[in-house]
């Protein structure tokens, strides 16, 4: 017998039953403490490796500026946000003028922290000097860069780096907003974190994040993978070399991002409990079968000058759009601004809501 099957069929009954099941669920279902803790702790090592030495967590093929500039940009743009950074800013800076005192806000796990210190120098530019942003990281060595950069940037009293596993956290300040960029999909502990963070909101606060939604791991669900497939089959050999696992892949290796670290641990959980537990007053949802050919591990071999490499891009964008509008394909990234009370006019672009954006298993 499935019981994971089984424990779906009943949480869908109402919503009352649906809480007690998960709850029985995860008490039925969880592996004994000291596995979960032997595993865990093999994870947090694995991961510590991994980004020891990354100083630019976010560096991206120019394919990848060529497929955000001309789709993406305009996504953004349609709401007024110039860019990720500018989209932080902005909602920060709308958060602080709510507050009623010197604004606090907190990043999840912050990484190099080079994102929080350029939000920090924009809140400054736009005229806010009294205000903290601390930086909630596990990784001392990324700690350490990100101290570096806001010294260097004359910001050390305002941006505060806070050595801390988001997985464990317990807010002990209320913030004017909580931003988490590209952070969530690395947190086994979703449910605790999300309740932390509803938690430590000042009542017009807001949690602002820019994540990957997708299948855990960053697999491909069956019906992308498809499609996936049959582009590969145009590449040229040369294309298809996977730069970070440093191997040819004639065909698409459909690889699990999470088998030793946390990448997208629990990505495909992200949104149905953000769903649950936020209202969404901004929803940009993109990006599902065109993912492969334009990130880190792919998307160097490609050439943004060239027409056949654009024109690629363009017919993948295309296939992933009307997916999206058919309900096919589901996205597999976000940004998404939320508050703990209900949002009397949310923001959708192009009409896709985030429970309309839930790919379920099965």
């Amino acid at each position: 017998m499935d019981l994971r099957r089984v424990f779906l069929s009943l949480e869908s009954r109402s919503p009352a039953f649906g809480r007690m099941v998960r709850s029985a669920r995860r008490r039925l279902m969880s592996p004994p403490a000291s596995v979960v803790d032997e595993a865990y702790e093999s994870r947090v090592a694995s991961e510590l490796e991994r980004f020891k030495d990354d100083v630019d967590v976010h560096a991206l093929p120019e394919i990848f500026h060529y497929w955000s500039n001309r789709y993406l940009l305009p996504m953004f743009e349609e709401f007024g946000i110039k860019g990720i950074d500018d989209f932080y800013i902005r909602y920060l800076f709308e958060a602080a003028e709510r507050s009623h005192k010197p604004p606090r806000f907190i990043s999840i796990g912050s990484g190099n922290g080079d994102l929080e210190v350029r939000v920090a120098d924009g809140l400054r530019k736009r005229g806010l000097t009294e205000f903290t942003l601390e930086c909630l990281e596990l990784n001392p060595h990324m700690i350490a860069r990100g101290q570096s950069d806001a010294a260097a940037a004359g910001l050390s009293q305002q941006v505060k780096f806070v050595a801390g596993d988001f997985n464990r956290w317990q807010p002990k300040e209320r913030y004017a907003a909580v931003m988490a960029n590209h952070s969530l999909h690395h947190v086994v502990n979703l449910e605790g974190l999300f309740d932390a963070i509803a938690a430590s909101l000042e009542p017009e606060g807001v949690f602002v994040t820019s994540d990957m939604i997708g299948r855990n791991g960053h697999q491909r669900w069956p019906e992308a993978l498809a499609e996936v497939q049959r582009f590969w089959a145009e590449l040229p050999a040369g294309h298809r070399y996977n730069r970070l696992l440093s191997r040819d892949e004639p065909s698409y290796i459909n690889h699990d991002c999470s088998d030793a670290g946390f990448e997208g641990i629990r990505a495909q959980d992200i949104l149905p409990l953000l769903v649950e537990r936020f209202s969404f007053e901004l929803f940009i949802g993109f990006a599902n079968v065109i993912a492969p050919f334009v990130d880190r591990c792919f998307g160097h071999n490609f050439d943004a000058a060239s027409e056949r490499d654009r024109d690629l891009i363009d017919r993948i964008h295309r296939l992933d759009e009307e997916g999206f509008q058919s309900g096919r394909l589901k996205p597999t990234q976000m940004i998404a601004v939320m508050r703990r009370s209900p949002v009397a006019n949310p923001r959708y672009s192009r009409g896709l809501s985030p429970a309309a954006s839930i790919r379920r298993p099965g």
